[in-house]
C-alpha cells in the first residue's frame, strides 16, 4: 500500500518493504533540497529538469538509495559524492554539462545495473569504468568521447553498450570479452573498421538466430564467410570465436564421462574463448596461453 505527501508540487511515497521514493522533477531547483539528507530510507529520488550544478556532501547519508535520476540539470563534473552510493543499481545524468568523469566516484558503484551518461561533454572514461561488474545497459551517446578504455571488457553482464555520436577512431579488442553483449551502437563515430575477434563472434551469433537479417545477407559475402568457416566453438561456454585464445586439456573419467567399464582418466583437448572461460568453475583446465 502506498501514501502520497503533497509538499510544493513534490510526491514522497513510502511504499511497504521498498522504502521512500522522492519526486523533485521540474522544480526550477539550483541545489538539492536540505530536507531530501532526511530521509535515509529513501529508495529512489528524481531530480531531473533542474538546473542543479552540485550535489552536497550529505546525500552520502542515503546508503540505500538505489536509483536516482539527475538528467536534465547543470552539473559540469561527474558528482564525488556518488562513492558513497553503492546502493545504487540505476544513475542517469543524461543532459548535463559533464566533462570530467571521477575514476573514485564511478569505481566505487559497483551495483550499477543502468548507467545513463548521454549529451554530456565527456572525453575519456577513467579505467575505473571496468568495476562495474554488475552492468548491463550503459549509454553515452553524443559526448566527445575519444577512446573507450581496455577495461570494458571486465564487464561480463553488459549486454547493451551505446556510443552513438561521439569521436571514437577505434574500439577496444577487450570488447569481445563481454560475452553477453547483444546490442552495439557505434554510429556517427570516426571508426573505420572494428576489431576482427570482436566483429566475428557477433556476426557468429546472429548466425545461430533463426530469424536473422546478418544470417541471410551472409550468401551476398562469399569472403566473410570463408573467413567464418574456420570458426570453433569454446569448450567451457560454446561460445564462437576465431582466434582461439588458449589450447589446453581437461581430464575426463572414462567411467563418469563416458559411462565405461574402465577406471583411466585421458587427457581431452579444449579450446578456450577467454580467461574468464579458463578460469570458470568446473573441470581444472591445463595449458599456455597463446597469443
Amino acid at each position: 500500500m502506498a501514501h502520497g505527501l503533497a509538499l510544493r508540487g513534490t510526491v514522497i511515497r513510502a511504499s511497504c518493504g521498498r522504502g521512500y521514493s522522492l519526486n523533485l522533477n521540474s522544480n526550477r531547483l539550483k541545489s538539492v533540497p536540505e530536507f531530501v539528507s532526511r530521509f535515509p530510507n529513501l529508495s529512489v529520488l528524481l531530480l531531473c529538469h533542474n538546473s542543479i550544478s552540485d550535489l552536497p556532501t550529505q546525500l552520502q547519508s542515503l546508503r540505500h538509495l538505489t536509483e536516482l535520476n539527475l538528467g536534465n540539470n547543470a552539473l559540469r563534473e561527474f558528482p564525488v559524492v556518488l562513492s558513497h552510493l553503492g546502493s545504487l543499481t540505476k544513475l542517469d545524468l543524461y543532459n548535463n554539462k559533464i566533462a570530467v568523469v571521477s575514476p573514485d566516484a564511478i569505481g566505487n558503484l559497483g551495483n550499477l545495473v543502468v548507467l545513463n551518461l548521454n549529451h554530456n561533454n565527456i572525453q575519456r572514461l577513467p579505467p575505473e569504468i571496468g568495476r562495474l561488474r554488475k552492468l548491463q545497459h550503459f549509454s553515452i551517446v553524443d559526448n566527445k568521447l575519444e577512446e573507450l578504455p581496455g577495461e570494458v571488457g571486465c564487464l561480463k553482464k553488459l549486454s547493451e553498450l551505446n556510443l552513438t555520436y561521439n569521436n571514437l577512431s577505434s574500439l577496444p579488442k577487450q570488447l569481445y570479452f563481454c560475452r553477453n553483449l547483444i546490442k552495439l551502437y557505434a554510429a556517427r563515430n570516426r571508426l573505420t573498421n572494428l576489431p576482427e575477434e570482436l566483429a566475428a563472434r557477433l556476426v557468429l551469433l546472429e548466425v545461430r538466430k533463426k530469424f536473422s537479417l546478418i544470417k541471410r545477407s551472409l550468401p551476398h559475402y562469399p569472403e566473410l564467410n570463408d573467413l567464418l568457416s574456420s570458426s570453433r566453438c569454446c569448450t567451457e561456454c560454446n561460445g564462437p570465436f576465431l582466434g582461439t585464445w588458449v589450447e589446453c586439456v581437461h581430464f575426463v573419467s572414462l567411467q563418469k564421462e563416458m559411462n565405461l567399464r574402465s577406471w583411466l582418466t585421458i587427457p581431452v583437448r579444449a579450446l578456450l574463448c577467454s580467461y574468464n572461460c579458463f578460469r570458470a568453475e568446473g573441470p581444472c583446465y591445463y595449458g599456455v596461453e597463446t597469443k
